[in-house]
């Protein structure tokens, strides 16, 4: 049930990699608080069926393909939304890619291409078209879903991690030149979270256990516990937040 801190009615709101995981999970918790949800992600079926779970609900969301990696699809997703809601007042970043699991000197150059394409330069170019949409309304909040790893790096996890890294850098610059013009963006940096996309760590349990000997809470997060954290960030109870990087793992000691 919303309350009057964290209604969203009337807001349109855009999740990238929102067909499982911590993306799935975003665009649930946004469209329960009245928000016009556009679920997103590479694959328009795994987002229609997100869509008709929430519409089923009651709630209000679309299915939009996009592939953060690929300019056009980028400028496609945009003009989209410009025809059709005129406005954007959400945008959290959350689709990512980690193709590379292994000794940072064993990196190929495709998978570093593919990571930096959509870890990076995808994010960057996101918040740009959002950015100029927001820009034009005066308003607007942007949440990059970045990771622990940008400050710890994962062991096998080279590249990914210095992705992460340039998140918490990126969402510090925008929200320095953002913030004059009443966008706030703030990054969210999840530790080890139940995902697919975490399943090389799960399934490694050496890892797994070195990791959670550094959480004091010693257990991993489910996606939902993320949400919340997010529904905060771009809810009009933190209207002064802007340039923070919160980090949810556990009581994770760095």
């Amino acid at each position: 049930m919303s309350t009057k801190l964290f209604d969203l009615s009337g807001r349109i709101a855009l999740v990238t990699g929102a067909s499982r995981g911590i993306g799935e999970a975003i665009a649930s918790l946004l469209a329960e608080q009245g928000a016009h949800v556009i679920v997103s992600s590479r694959k328009l079926d795994d987002c229609q069926t997100v869509v008709d779970r929430l519409r089923a609900a009651g709630l209000s969301a679309e299915a939009l393909a996009c592939h953060v990696g690929n300019m056009d699809d980028i400028t496609s997703a945009f003009a989209h939304i410009g025809t059709t809601h005129g406005r954007l007042d959400i945008l959290v970043n959350n689709a990512a890619t980690n193709p590379y699991f292994g000794h940072v000197l064993d990196t190929d150059l495709n998978a570093y291409n593919k990571t930096v394409d959509v870890n990076v330069r995808g994010y960057f170019f996101m918040s740009i078209a959002a950015g100029k949409m927001m820009r034009e309304q005066g308003s607007g909040a942007i949440v990059n879903i970045a990771s622990v790893n940008a400050l710890q790096p994962g062991e096998m996890q080279g590249i990914y991690s210095i992705t992460k890294a340039a998140v918490v850098n990126m969402t510090k610059s925008f929200a320095k030149e953002c913030g004059p013009l009443g966008i706030r963006v703030n990054a969210v940096l999840p530790g080890l979270t139940k995902t697919k996309f975490a399943g090389a760590l799960f399934a490694n349990k050496p890892l797994y256990d070195e990791w959670m000997a550094r959480v004091p809470l010693r257990r991993h997060a489910e996606p939902h516990e993320m949400a919340g954290t997010v529904l905060y960030l771009v809810s009009d109870a933190a209207s002064y937040t802007n340039g923070e990087c919160i980090v949810v793992d556990g009581g994770l000691t760095l």
